[in-house]
């Protein structure tokens, strides 16, 4: 959806990321999220007392046990009483429900954060407890297998070639090649097949990692920020559970989202694309019309870094940095969730005309 008229324009004000790794055994969830909590308090002189909403995402099923997410709010201070919520998926949502929030003009200050540690057990696995629990989910098709099918679907239908999805693989590692917070960067090899037509160049990285974001309301937003990127439009959709009865060459969810949020009329300096697998990317791309004047995850995206429930949020908060940063003026960003890109969410960010 777009604002309703009248409303008090609700912008991204901060962003930070941890550097995202294979393994983080070293420190806890809460442990790995607090450095993280404090750079974007500090970048805006904010102290928790001063956030008016606290939204979070994350999963019971990375962590190995229920209400996992009562454990973090250890790190943010939930005492004296705070007004918190927490999403059960990608922090992107969770970002989409404070975003609402900040619209009814309750609170002009939110904090969202998300964060998931995919080292302790196999993740391709993991995922399978996602699928339909009485006839895809008894089958074990893990996650790659899936994202294979799709690409197989591709090829076939002449949307894309292995050479294309390799090229796809190699300029995200190299735009990712200066990014301090990539987990794979500069030259990484295509590799070898893991599920044909898929290479381990094609697949992410599994690795632990945690972002946050603070969004601030009206005059607010210019106070903490010195050019803020403001949410124009964010909706979010889902295509339908059984696998069978999709089309997995398209994404019609994500088409209708970004129509919801926006998107389209207007021309895009950036976008960053949640797309876990190469061939995700040639799907969202078909989806949102994208052409070859808008540069595609500047970031290196999901194939550099993906930690799950982080991933989706780490998108929108790319597409902020960069409009902070000047590098932008009108960007989106897409997160996802669920096998074959079955849910969706897109978001348009802007900044002040220069």
């Amino acid at each position: 959806m777009t604002p309703p008229p009248g409303t008090v324009p609700v912008a991204v004000v901060a962003f930070a990321q941890t550097v995202h790794r294979r393994r983080a055994d070293d420190v806890s969830e809460v442990e790995m999220l607090m450095p993280v909590l404090h750079r974007v308090l500090d970048a805006t002189g904010l102290r928790t007392a001063d956030i008016g909403f606290t939204c979070s995402g994350s999963c019971d099923y990375l962590a190995g046990r229920a209400f996992s997410f009562t454990m973090a709010l250890d790190g943010v201070g939930a005492w004296p009483p705070i007004s918190e919520s927490h999403v059960e998926t990608d922090g992107a949502w969770a970002f989409y429900e404070a975003w609402v929030r900040l619209l009814t003009g309750e609170t002009d200050t939110a904090l969202v954060y998300a964060h998931g540690k995919s080292s302790p057990g196999s993740l391709r696995d993991v995922l399978t407890r996602q699928l339909d629990p009485y006839y895809t989910a008894p089958l074990w098709p893990d996650s790659v297998s899936l994202a294979a099918l799709q690409a197989r679907a591709l090829i076939d239908a002449g949307h894309t070639t292995e050479p294309a999805l390799a090229a796809i693989a190699a300029r995200s590692r190299a735009d990712a090649a200066h990014h301090p917070a990539a987990q794979l960067r500069g030259a990484v090899p295509h590799g070898e097949p893991v599920v044909h037509p898929l290479r381990t160049g094609d697949c992410p990285p599994v690795g632990d990692g945690a972002a946050a974001v603070i969004l601030a309301a009206g005059d607010r937003a210019r106070d903490l920020c010195a050019r803020p990127a403001y949410i124009t439009g964010a909706d979010h959709r889902t295509e339908a559970h059984s696998l069978g009865v999709r089309d997995l060459t398209d994404s019609p969810s994500t088409r209708l989202a970004a129509k919801g949020a926006g998107a389209f009329g207007r021309p895009l300096d950036l976008a960053e694309l949640h797309a876990p697998f190469t061939s995700q990317e040639v799907v969202l791309r078909r989806a949102l019309d994208l052409d070859g004047s808008v540069r595609v995850n500047p970031s290196g995206g999901a194939l550099a870094a993906n930690p799950m429930m982080a991933a989706g949020l780490i998108r929108i908060g790319e597409a902020a940095a960069a409009i902070h940063r000047g590098e932008a003026d009108r960007a989106l960003a897409h997160a996802t969730s669920g096998p074959c890109l079955q849910q969706n969410l897109v978001t348009v960010l802007e900044g002040d005309p220069r």
